[in-house]
């Protein structure tokens, strides 16, 4: 059993909801990378999704996009951010989810990214532009490692698909809220909800719901039919708004507080 299972199999028992935060790694650096997971999980955070820098983040909002910029010019490889997650380990077993695009994951060696995620402690894996269709030498590497795979499912996506993609899914599966890139909205879309209800009858995973997730209304929201609420832009514009490096992790863990202060 991975950490994502047994942390969704803890919060069920106790009848709670998990809170998922994605951080860019590299930004502003690896070092307040690793303070900001620390603090994130003592704020409330249940899972971490940490994203590994590319140039070409083609799912990815204007925000977290230039947080993986922010995150290259600060020399951050996939290589750095296992290295960061083994650091990691020596104080903390929060689950950590590698949120990536394929070719970061493929400089590792394509036949060892199973074995290099494993070895620094990475619990999941989810490669955005890797589909299913395509993933199943990937997903028996991860398979050997004991490494979930988490693909994505859209309000576009059909029945079919969604089995598909509920059949290659270990950990949870990754709702969309709606068509397009990440990024901060005022309101979440009523296809949300309807798209969770459809991923139902194919799987018993925990379904996740992300892309929008601002507030702590969006994310009481989410919760009342998902199983997990994922906040990625608000988070990542908060590091990028603090002017102060000394207080960003401060900042995030006041911000996560809040997006959780629901739960009760």
């Amino acid at each position: 059993m991975t950490r994502i299972t047994s942390k969704f199999s803890e919060l069920r028992k106790a009848g709670r909801k998990a809170f998922i935060p994605y951080i860019t790694a590299g930004d502003p650096d690896l070092e307040t990378t690793l303070e900001l997971i620390v603090e994130l999980e003592r704020s409330g955070a249940d899972i971490i999704e940490l994203g590994v820098p590319f140039s070409d983040p083609m799912a990815d909002g204007i925000v977290i996009q230039r947080a993986s910029e922010r995150a290259l010019k600060n020399g951050t490889t996939a290589r750095a951010c296992l290295d960061l997650v083994q650091r990691l380990r020596r104080q903390s077993e929060i689950p950590i989810v590698l949120f990536s695009y394929l070719n970061p994951l493929l400089a590792l060696g394509e036949n060892s990214i199973g074995e290099r995620l494993g070895d620094a402690g990475i619990d999941g894996v989810l490669a955005t532009d890797l589909v299913p269709e395509e993933a199943d030498e990937f997903i028996d590497q991860m398979r050997r490692a004991d490494i979930d795979t988490v693909f994505l499912v859209a309000p576009t996506s059909t029945d079919e698909r969604i089995k598909l993609v509920a059949q290659s899914s270990r950990g949870f599966v990754y709702a969309v809220s709606r068509a397009g890139v990440t990024g901060v909205r005022q309101s979440l879309s009523e296809a949300a909800a309807t798209l969770v209800e459809r991923v139902r009858p194919f799987t018993a995973l925990p379904v996740a719901v992300g892309f929008g997730v601002s507030t702590p209304e969006h994310v009481a929201e989410v919760w009342r039919h998902a199983d997990a609420a994922v906040v990625g832009s608000r988070i990542v514009g908060e590091v990028e708004n603090c002017e102060d490096r000394s207080k960003v992790v401060e900042r995030v863990g006041a911000l996560t507080r809040l997006l959780v202060s629901t739960r009760g």
